[in-house]
């Protein structure tokens, strides 16, 4: 069986973080999101199919041609025209059954398995207590899939589409045929439309595991505080050097070739990364990620937050509830705002809308390279782009990004 991952979206809803990587390749704990998926679907696919799009050099250079002894292969989706599309890309190379799976969301082991033990076509559900928000499915009085309605005001069920799929190639056919929806996509639904109609049974693979659509900077967070939560305390977690007068509480990992310094205070779940340097005296609580090769120096607190490759947060520092994208470099006394004087949720700016990110501590999410000067305070829910920098004692209030 193969499966087929789809990755070729733009992921504008993350910026500024995917405006130098593929979304794909955000990372969560000690792998990317992509990794994560293929993971998931080890146990029941024997050769795996990315779609490709955007930043797809990165995607091949990041997997390789395997993944755990899985042959991976590419195809690309060079214009963004929909599910069906995108599913229809890897034709020259599926000649059997398929799993199509979402290179961006995580889910656990039992969807791809309950996918792969239906018999021919299924689609992938999970019961919500709101479906409104979602495609929701109707099933026949045999449980079998009779249709699906994209947002109703009044659901059959409360079943929501995941958007994870099991065909055969003869889909493909049906893809062939599926028409351009209003918004001129090629959604996999309409095509699934089509298999009913021509008396295709489809089975309704139920779910009730994780399901967690990252598609904005505090997903991502969540994403993380998801992965972390799966650490155990343990001895052997300990690979790196550990100086003497550390203090180290909970489920914490250490990598190799990772240093924790004298004075550091870590309380997990915390993942400090290959090659990463951590104190002397730096406090790390919540659920955070120090990424690889990253520096997180004297008298900096870091909480509840993912410092990715290479990033420096060197000195008199405050980080919470924060993403650092990579190289990412905070000159001393800078401090992250992440809870409002009002104790309201922070809102965030996503494609020019403000959203209520339902969180109420959010901090700043910084894109690669962005610099701060000595002395800077970045407010809650602020977002700052790629390569941007602020002067030493600058109070930032809005947004630093390039026009969406």
């Amino acid at each position: 069986m193969y499966g087929v991952v789809l990755a070729a979206g733009r992921g504008t809803r993350m910026r500024p973080l995917t405006d130098r990587r593929p979304k794909p390749l955000l990372p969560v704990g000690d792998r990317s999101l992509l990794e994560r998926v293929f993971d998931t679907a080890i146990d029941v696919v024997d050769e795996f199919v990315v779609v490709t799009g955007y930043r797809g050099d990165a995607i091949r250079e990041a997997i390789g041609e395997s993944y755990r002894n899985r042959p991976v292969s590419y195809v690309e989706q060079a214009a963004a025209k929909g599910t069906a599309h995108a599913v229809a890309q890897a034709e020259p190379v599926v000649d059997d059954d398929f799993l199509v799976l979402n290179g961006d969301v995580v889910v656990d082991a039992s969807l791809p398995r309950a996918l792969a033990d239906a018999e021919g076509t299924a689609v992938a559900a999970t019961e919500v207590p709101d479906p409104r928000a979602y495609g929701v499915l109707s099933t026949a009085d045999d449980g079998s899939l009779a249709g699906i309605v994209e947002k109703p005001d009044d659901p059959p069920t409360n079943f929501a589409n995941v958007g994870c799929y099991a065909f055969g190639p003869e889909v493909f056919e049906y893809i062939d045929r599926t028409p351009e929806s209003e918004r001129g996509e090629y959604e996999i639904t309409t095509t699934i439309e089509l298999l009913l109609d021509d008396g295709h049974q489809i089975d309704v693979a139920r779910y009730d595991g994780t399901w967690l659509d990252v598609g904005r900077p505090w997903e991502l967070l969540e994403a993380n505080e998801l992965a972390l939560a799966e650490l155990a305390q343990s001895e052997d977690a300990i690979s790196g050097t550990v100086e003497e007068g550390v203090h180290l509480h909970g489920p914490v990992v250490i990598e190799a070739g990772a240093s924790v310094q004298s004075g550091a205070y870590v309380e997990g779940p915390a993942l400090i990364r290959e090659g990463a340097t951590v104190g002397p005296n730096a406090y790390i609580r919540g659920a955070t990620v120090i990424g690889p090769d990253a520096h997180v120096g004297h008298s900096v607190e870091v909480k509840n937050s993912v410092v990715m490759a290479d990033a420096s947060v060197s000195h008199l520092s405050y980080v919470g509830d924060s993403v650092l994208g990579r190289e990412v470099n905070f000159g001393a006394g800078t401090n992250v705002a992440n809870l409002r004087h009002d104790d309201a949720n922070v809102r965030m700016t996503v494609k020019g809308d403000r959203v209520d990110t339902d969180r109420r501590k959010l901090g700043a999410v910084l894109g690669d390279g962005a610099k701060t000067g000595i002395n800077t305070s970045l407010n809650a829910g602020l977002r700052v782009g790629a390569e941007e920098t602020t002067a030493p004692g600058e109070v930032v209030m809005q947004d630093r990004v390039s026009e969406e």
